[in-house]
This record gives structure tokens, sequence and C-alpha cells, in this order.
């Protein structure tokens, strides 16, 4: 689930926050999916279980989780936490553009780079590698959990 990289400068509570808002945003965790309790966490990661429940704390100020008390910590329903982070990610989108701006890339390079970034390594979608429509999304998922 969670891979610690102890080469990377960040603080390891960082790394399982980023790593947990990750799992959370491309739905490997659905809504209301129970976490697992700080201390089997910090066992399996073998770590400090402060550690856990600091990044359980920053996922939770973040909106991804909520806290039952006695029952442990699940993951927000999606709508909850999603404004948020498409607040953040426009936040980010602006300074970028700035710096491109300031840096001297033409108007022209930038859309083609957003272009190319939007439509993924894939290209633009078409017939062959358009995504499932939701109706398929869920029957793929429901027959892969069964194998």
């Amino acid at each position: 689930m969670i891979v610690i990289d102890y080469r990377d400068k960040r603080p390891l509570y960082e790394q399982i926050t980023e790593k947990l808002a990750q799992l959370i945003v491309c739905g490997a965790l659905e809504s209301n999916a129970k976490l697992p309790s700080v201390r089997s966490l910090a066992m399996e990661l073998s770590i400090n279980p402060n550690t856990i429940q600091r990044a359980y704390m920053q996922l939770e100020q973040d909106g991804y989780i909520y806290t039952v008390v006695g029952r442990g910590n699940y993951v927000t329903d999606r709508s909850d936490w999603q404004k948020g982070f498409q607040t953040a990610a426009r936040q980010e989108l602006t300074e970028a553009l700035g710096k491109a701006r300031s840096s001297g890339l033409s108007l022209e390079e930038v859309l083609e780079m957003a272009r190319k970034a939007y439509d993924g390594p894939g290209g633009p979608p078409t017939a062959t590698n358009t995504p499932p429509a939701n109706n398929e999304t869920k029957d793929a998922n429901a027959s892969s959990k069964e194998e």
C-alpha cells in the first residue's frame, strides 16, 4: 500500500500523507473506506505511531479523511474533498503559468504543453483509447475484484 523512501528529504509523515492522498484521489481507497489503525500501519511500516497519527491529522485537516471516535479513520466522500483539491490545483496552475510567462514562454507553447499534459501520454482520447463509460468501468472493476 505505502512505500517509504528513506532517501527522500521530506519527513516521513509528509510522504505518508502524500501517498494516502494519492490513493484516495485515484479511487484506490473508496469513500467511507476504513483506513488501517494507527498502530497497525505503524507496525507494517516499522515507524513510530506518532508519525502515522501526524499524517492522519494532516489528511483530516485537508479534508481527505474523517475520524469516528472509538472506531477509526475513514475516507471522506469524494465531493467533500474534491473542491479543496481543485482549488489547490488552480492555485498551483496559476503559479506555474506566472513562471511560464515570466520565463518568456509564449501562450501557444504553454497551451500546447497543457494539451499534451492533459491528454496524457497516449494522446487525445480516440476510439481505441477512450476510457470506458461509468457502467463499463464498474463492470470491469467488479470482474477484476472477483478474480
